[in-house]
């Protein structure tokens, strides 16, 4: 008999709790041990049932989701998955600890909230398998802005559950003369704008939201946007951009396959791959592709990882030159590219 993933559901609106609870219930693989409208009670239910996995509000009485969630980790391992409107709060508890987050409905239509607890479904078993961790990184990259970096070479990641942080705190470290960055990070739409603009204001590069036509330029990183795949093409000596509506692939849109395709075929060996935390195997053939044409790849270890899936895949199938902890990526990175 499979051992079914124990879930606590805390919210602060009973109808808004009572309706997750059914709809995640109906999963064979799912039970819902308990409930909570704060974080107080949250607590004691933690301590009496010992659920696999929390769903966490952000916004509640006595403490928000996002303080809870700094308290709660460093005593207890437990998975967290935010289940918030869309605000740039999900980020806030994602750096707390959370391992990923699910935006609420707009409205209540059927269409709507079944997409929204199928959602729910997939993340709370991903969650289930994910790594907590509670080890703070350390910036390895010293005085990397005195670094002469290449012009001619772009950098492209890919990235899923737990890749939101794992960005963070790689693009944190990077200079300015830091060869241009195109980013696939599975994300909902709207989400993918406000982490663009979070690591705008929070790193010395130019982020944004990709856009076609975008040119990718030294200390310019492009992330594309949730419902849309991205793709580069050579225009002269330099790389433009295009996003557009299609097919899911792999299981996703925007997909890293499709990203790293492009760049293989367009770049060549004047281009970085990097295939961040994440389940599945999006990227893998992509970052493979890549390696054959002569591109330098790094892939982040198991220990770092929220999820060692794609990164795992694409180290399975060779597709992964170094393998590295996310704390040393950007020095990697800087390196590769120095003595490419």
């Amino acid at each position: 008999m499979i051992k079914k993933i124990k879930v606590l559901v805390v919210d602060d609106s009973i109808v808004f709790r009572e309706t997750i609870i059914r709809g995640i219930a109906l999963d064979d693989g799912i039970e819902v041990v308990a409930k909570a409208s704060d974080p107080f009670e949250a607590r004691d239910k933690i301590l009496l049932c010992e659920p696999d996995v929390m769903l966490c509000d952000v916004e509640m009485p006595k403490m928000n989701g996002i303080e809870f969630i700094k308290r709660l980790l460093p005593q207890y391992s437990l998975p967290v998955i935010v289940v918030s409107g869309a605000t740039e709060a999900v980020f806030d508890a994602m750096n707390a600890g959370a391992v990923d987050f699910v935006a609420k409905p707009n409205n209540k239509t059927s269409t709507n909230m079944q997409s929204f607890i199928l959602e729910l479904i997939t993340k709370i078993k991903i969650a289930a398998a994910s790594h907590v961790s509670n080890q703070a990184l350390v910036p390895v990259v010293e005085n990397a802005s005195n670094i002469e970096l290449p012009k001619n070479k772009i950098i492209a990641i890919g990235a899923s559950t737990g890749g939101t942080e794992a960005l963070s705190n790689i693009l944190v470290q990077l200079p300015k003369n830091i060869p241009g960055i195109v980013i696939v990070q599975h994300i909902p739409p709207v989400f993918s704008r406000m982490f663009a603009e979070r690591m705008d204001n929070q790193t010395s590069l130019k982020v944004k939201e990709a856009q076609t036509g975008d040119i990718v330029e030294t200390g310019t990183v492009l992330i594309a946007p949730g419902d849309q795949h991205m793709r580069i093409k050579k225009i002269g000596d330099r790389y433009k951009v295009e996003v557009f509506e299609d097919k899911k692939v792999n299981g996703h849109c925007p997909s890293v396959d499709v990203l790293f395709e492009s760049v293989s075929k367009e770049a060549g060996e004047n281009a970085v791959g990097i295939i961040l935390t994440g389940m599945g195997y999006d990227g893998a053939k992509g970052l493979l592709s890549m390696r054959r044409k002569r591109a330098r790849t790094i892939g982040q270890d198991e220990k770092s990882c929220v999820v060692y899936g794609m990164p795992k895949v694409a180290f399975d199938i060779g597709a992964v030159e170094k393998q590295v902890t996310l704390g040393n990526i950007p020095q990697t990175l800087i390196s590769v590219l120095r003595y490419n």
